[in-house]
């Protein structure tokens, strides 16, 4: 859903996404406690991650070395030398009344993120990759669930790290927002730096939205959408907030400049406060920590370790492959999708890249409950048994209706192809003698198609292979009945 009412008025939507990547680190960004997910309320807590006195942050390794392999992924400059800063805010959730974060010396700056809308081919501009570390979080207790307008806060996501990605305001659609997140998430995955669960909280970002006139350079001014979690809620989000500003303004009203929250029950955003500079935060250099120095041999290593980037597979899938857009865009939406259908077509290099990613698509994607993911262990036909299985269909030994009973047998009895069919659960009527009385019953049973292709009117051929296969319920071998055709009709 883009923004029609801005459009239809005479403005252009402007939007800019702080995206917030939770780097999947086996301890916090400056603390050893656990940074998991779903764990009892304040169960993954310690004294550096809850401020207390005397305590000293210690930089994660790791999470440094997912920040540049992020940021070299989008191109960005990696800083050789960054530095870490306090901002200051106070809300409960903030445990030391500041967070670590970068401000005038991030790690990455600079960089492009590729995406499509549509089939066509967009990029959004970067003004850095920063990391940070993340904040608590405020559950407000709902109607009936205690006392009414309690609040109570979980300090397990304090400390957890995070890469901050800070776009340009390139975006000119809600459209565009949602689908550069979706290129966002699948980056991320394809990296393994984050496992993308937006439902989670892993994934998430802040939309600013202005409207300006159509046709006018100045920006107008913004607003802040606050902590969007699903490609739904930033694509409905930033749509209702252009078309509320716009309406402001055809009302000759002003846009304030705050932070709103989205209701995606009421589909509106609404005020939370006013919006603050960056002087509000008191940012200065944080003294507990050095400056992060990183080297050009490191760097390198780290570069040399990145996996075929999702564009590089797509690109690939749609030349090399010769697939259509709309399959190489399933099939890179995940790493480990693009990863199975890669292995399987190697297993069975004459078979086609069509058929197999068709099976992929149809077949095995729809029986994995991931939302289209597709985790092996999941899968219980590896895909060097689907490329066998593919391969049998395209070299005629096997129809493909009959194919498709054998996949699900291969699927529910964790079983090969072969040994599908040598149990005889799959019978295909391979008795050439049998096949060719179907193909002399049908062929006489439409005498008029028979000297229309006798005439030269060979794609009638299909016609008749058509028949021949409703006929044997799909079981006769399609070569064979095309073969026995070809003398039935001579």
């Amino acid at each position: 859903m883009t923004a029609p009412a801005p459009d239809g008025a005479g403005y252009d939507t402007v939007v800019g996404l702080e995206v917030h990547v939770q780097l999947t680190t086996h301890s916090k960004i400056f603390s050893g406690s656990s940074p998991a997910f779903g764990s009892q309320p304040n169960a993954s807590i310690d004294p550096v991650c809850l401020g207390l006195p005397g305590t000293l942050p210690v930089l994660n390794r790791a999470a440094v070395e997912a920040a540049v392999r992020l940021g070299l992924a989008a191109g960005c400059r990696i800083n050789r030398r960054s530095r870490f800063a306090r901002k200051h805010y106070f809300y409960p959730d903030l445990p030391k009344g500041f967070q670590i974060s970068q401000y005038e010396e991030p790690l990455c700056e600079g960089g492009v993120i590729p995406f499509r809308v549509r089939g066509d081919a967009r990029s959004v501009r970067l003004v850095r990759i920063h990391l940070e570390e993340d904040a608590g979080k405020s559950l407000h207790v709902s109607a009936g669930a205690g006392p009414a307008g309690a609040s109570h806060v979980d300090y397990n996501r304090a400390g957890v790290p995070l890469c901050e990605i800070v776009s340009e305001p390139d975006l000119r659609s809600a459209d565009e927002a949602a689908e550069l997140m979706r290129a966002i998430r699948t980056l991320v995955r394809a990296l393994s730096v984050c496992d993308g669960n937006m439902e989670e909280g892993s994934l998430r970002c802040d939309a600013n939205v202005s409207v300006r006139s159509r046709g006018v350079a100045t920006l107008g001014t913004k607003t802040e959408l606050k902590n969007l979690n699903s490609f739904k809620n930033v694509r409905d989000a930033v749509a209702y907030e252009a078309r509320r500003q716009a309406a402001r303004l055809d009302r000759g009203l002003r846009v304030a400049q705050e932070t709103r929250l989205w209701d995606p029950a009421r589909g509106v955003t609404a005020a939370m406060r006013s919006k603050e500079d960056a002087h509000d935060y008191r940012y200065f250099p944080e003294p507990d920590l050095p400056p992060l120095a990183l080297d050009d041999t490191w760097i390198q290593a780290v570069r040399a370790a990145l996996p075929e980037l999702p564009e590089a597979r797509f690109a690939r899938y749609t030349t090399v492959l010769s697939l259509p857009a709309e399959d190489a865009d399933v099939l890179t939406a995940d790493s480990e999708t693009a990863a199975y259908f890669d292995a399987a077509l190697s297993s069975a290099p004459a078979a086609s890249p069509k058929r197999i990613a068709n099976w992929v698509i149809n077949e095995v994607l729809p029986r994995v409950d991931h939302a289209g993911r597709l985790a092996s262990d999941d899968v219980p036909v590896p895909a060097a048994a689907l490329g066998e299985l593919v391969a049998l269909i395209d070299s005629g030994a096997l129809s493909g209706k009959l194919g498709k009973d054998v996949f699900g047998r291969m699927w529910s009895d964790q079983r090969s192809a072969r040994e599908v069919i040598a149990s005889g659960v799959a019978v295909e009527l391979s008795d050439v003698g049998a096949v060719e009385q179907v193909c002399r019953r049908v062929v006489a049973s439409h005498p008029d198609e028979a000297a229309r292709f006798r005439a030269g009117e060979q794609k009638l051929r299909g016609f008749f292979v058509g028949a021949v296969m409703k006929e044997t319920g799909g079981k006769a071998n399609p070569k064979v009945v095309s073969e026995i055709l070809s003398r039935v009709l001579a």
